[in-house]
């Protein structure tokens, strides 16, 4: 492998996702940003062109780019999570395209669980309404660590600095009541491309970075958590090759921590201790290995581990525990059923469990808990359960791998809610 390609694998990766209201322009600011930083292929722009022209539009409809589905095209809105892919110099993105419509709260969860940054756009003729404040509850609900809040469509308000000022007070009034912790503002017009990739001259007031500008240097290093060391296994390697007749290795995804050979660990459930005896990568051994890498371990013991143990330090552990507290997005078309058995995922265990009790239901535009505890599809609640294994958890205020779960049917196998540890 070249080093250019070498360094291009190495460079750091943001995920961020976009919510907002119907018609706040999510699509056009996503095909704008891709426009601006030279990401579209000239087929693509072809294509664009020519479905513009098809439907009597003046110039390039950029929301073409991310809505793909026909039925998002012929109604003009985002039904399902979209990813986009680009890269600049400094940074590969993943996009995550979310609908703004309240029934598709669910796929707005699953679009945003893995994001380090949100986008949530405000059209600057209305201002923070009842969706803004949804998607932001989501947003804290999920902790997603950043947020950049685009207020769009500044042309139609004459670029008017009240107008941002003011829905810029509204937002933090709000947001003060949630758990975010780190807030930009932005105006933006994704239509025109001001304040997107390039600087614009309508808004010599405005002195803060542009979209692109923030997207490419916020610092993302430390959203992972690198105190807590917690290496599930995913899978036992025992190649018995004539080059490796004794290897045996445990494979999986770092989801906390810093792992170094030598350290001495311990394995859940067991108990036993052992030390790190090397660190295999895919470009050979590592002298230490941090969140989110895939490695391979190998301990100087022989201990019996196999898929769903945990490798923790001795003197910090994850809550080891049955009895479960959990928020969880419904995501099913029928509704929860108390005392219901599910299949529980957690890290990479499976269990059963049982649903002993929902606490609440949360109504998401007053964030107030509601009488009514009957959850159905993109609902949000509180429930508790009961699982038939041990899992080793962390709270998801601490540990968003360690503490998030789905549950599945165990009927039909669909996902029927994803949950966070409380």
């Amino acid at each position: 492998m070249n080093n250019d390609n070498k360094g291009y694998l190495n460079m750091e990766l943001l995920r961020f996702t976009t919510a907002g209201s119907v018609d706040d322009g999510k699509s056009t600011l996503i095909g704008r940003l891709l426009y601006d930083s030279k990401a579209i292929f000239e087929d693509q722009m072809e294509l664009l062109e020519e479905t513009s022209k098809q439907k009597g539009e003046e110039g390039i409809n950029l929301a073409l780019l991310t809505d793909g589905l026909r039925s998002e095209r012929e109604q003009g809105i985002t039904i399902d999570v979209a990813y986009r892919y680009f890269a600049t110099p400094k940074r590969k993105f993943i996009i995550a395209d979310t609908p703004g419509h309240i029934q598709y709260t669910r796929n707005m969860v699953t679009g945003a669980s893995t994001a380090n940054l949100a986008l949530l756009l405000i059209d600057a003729r209305h201002g923070v309404i009842e969706q803004t404040k949804r998607h932001a509850f989501i947003a804290s609900l999920l902790q997603i660590p950043h947020i950049a809040v685009c207020i769009n469509k500044m042309d139609l308000t004459d670029y008017s600095k009240e107008a941002f000022d003011k829905i810029k007070s509204d937002f933090e009034a709000f947001a003060s009541k949630l758990e975010i912790k780190d807030v930009h503002f932005i105006p933006i017009s994704a239509l025109n491309g001001d304040n997107v990739v390039n600087r614009s001259e309508n808004m010599n007031w405005y002195e803060g970075s542009t979209l692109m500008h923030l997207l490419e240097n916020i610092h993302i290093g430390s959203d992972h958590n690198h105190v807590d060391c917690r290496f599930p296994v995913q899978f036992v390697i025992r190649p018995q090759s004539s080059k490796y007749p004794d290897y045996r290795g445990y494979a999986g995804r770092i989801e906390g921590g810093v792992f170094k050979p030598g350290d001495e660990v311990t394995i859940l459930p067991s108990g036993f201790k052992s030390k790190i005896k090397s660190i295999d990568t895919f470009d050979g051994e590592a002298k230490e290995a941090f969140s989110p890498m895939s490695v391979c371990m190998r301990l100087t013991d022989d201990i019996d581990i196999s898929r769903g143990d945990m490798i923790v330090r001795e003197n910090n552990k994850p809550t080891i525990g049955q009895d479960i507290e959990v928020m969880i997005c419904w995501m099913n078309e029928k509704k929860i059923i108390p005392n219901a058995k599910y299949t529980i995922r957690h890290t990479s265990k499976s269990a059963r469990c049982i649903i002993k009790e929902v606490k609440y239901k949360i109504d998401i535009n007053t964030l107030h808990r509601m009488e009514d505890k009957e959850i159905g599809l993109n609902d949000i609640g509180r429930i508790s359960i009961r699982t038939t294994k041990p899992l080793f958890f962390d709270s998801y205020t601490r540990n968003r791998n360690t503490g998030s779960i789905i549950l599945v049917d165990e009927a039909t196998n669909e996902t029927t809610a994803a949950g966070m540890i409380i």
